[in-house]
């Protein structure tokens, strides 16, 4: 079976998908496009934490149609920003806008909704005895447990849905505990899009794979990043081969400053890649 990626929605204006999700794309006058507006605008981000900058003095933005990557070693601060661009932490100094609204002048709950955030703390904290479908189901209110909330046939549908368009449809009856490590981060970004996000986070979704399951993991986020009306994705990684293809932009960490941001091409150079992980 042939998938389409599931976030695709219309060509342009007001529209509704099958489950009677309302959207906005962008405008077709020419004169505000999704890519001209920032999903992510970061401007002099510092973050203190015992009196060390975590991030310091960094000025990053993200916008529509671009998908990155965020490279460096270890403790430069990658999950740090990361969590920042998530609504999940303030900074000490700076302006930070996510999707439009301010933190620090926005409810943070509200901002978070609207971001997809996978992390491997995310999957250590699900139950082993939910099954798959329960698991993608708790993603439509980022909640633990399903029964926190009420969901609707509609919300049934988009979870069957999310798991037949990552190719898992098969696992739905399945429980947590007895699904391959590979299989469970195919589970966790179906969670994560379960809510259709207008932002997607992804705190290194491939680390503790095998070849054969970094693969199928990469080659869904590259179909993503080849459809220009999914959402923007953001992937810490410190590895190059985790680097999916269609990936346009890469920012490279240095401790806790933006050693270099920009179009892919011009940004993994060998000159600066020796630069951040020297």
């Amino acid at each position: 079976m042939q998938h389409t990626c599931l976030v695709t929605l219309a060509n342009s204006g007001e529209m509704k998908d099958d489950l009677g999700t309302t959207s906005k794309t962008g405008s077709t006058n020419g004169t505000d496009t999704e890519s001209d507006r920032p999903i992510i605008s970061m401007e002099g981000v510092t973050l203190l934490r015992e009196g060390r900058p975590i991030l310091a003095d960094l000025t990053w933005e993200v916008h529509a149609l671009e998908r990155w990557v965020l490279l460096g070693p270890n403790g430069s601060g990658k999950t740090t920003l990361l969590r920042v661009a998530g609504a999940q932490l303030r900074p000490s100094k700076g302006t930070v806008y996510i999707l439009g609204e301010r933190i620090g002048a926005s409810d943070l709950r509200q901002i978070r909704k609207r971001v997809g955030f996978m992390s491997p703390a995310l999957g250590r904290q699900l139950r082993t005895d939910e099954t798959i479908l329960e698991v993608v189901l708790s993603g439509r209110y980022a909640a633990l447990e399903t029964w926190w909330n009420g969901y609707s046939p509609d919300d049934y549908k988009r979870a069957s849905y999310v798991l037949d368009d990552l190719g898992i449809s098969r696992l739905a009856d399945r429980t947590y505990g007895v699904i391959s490590e590979g299989e469970r981060q195919l589970v966790l970004l179906a969670r994560t899009l379960m809510a259709d996000p207008e932002l997607l986070l992804l705190d290194e979704p491939v680390a503790s794979l095998d070849m054969g399951a970094r693969k199928r993991f990469l080659t869904q986020l590259e179909r993503m990043a080849n459809d220009l009306q999914a959402p923007p994705y953001v992937l810490v990684t410190h590895r190059l081969e985790e680097i999916p293809k269609g990936t346009t932009h890469v920012g490279l960490l240095k401790e806790g400053r933006l050693l270099a941001a920009g179009l892919l091409e011009q940004t993994l150079t060998d000159e600066l890649l020796a630069q951040c992980f020297d």
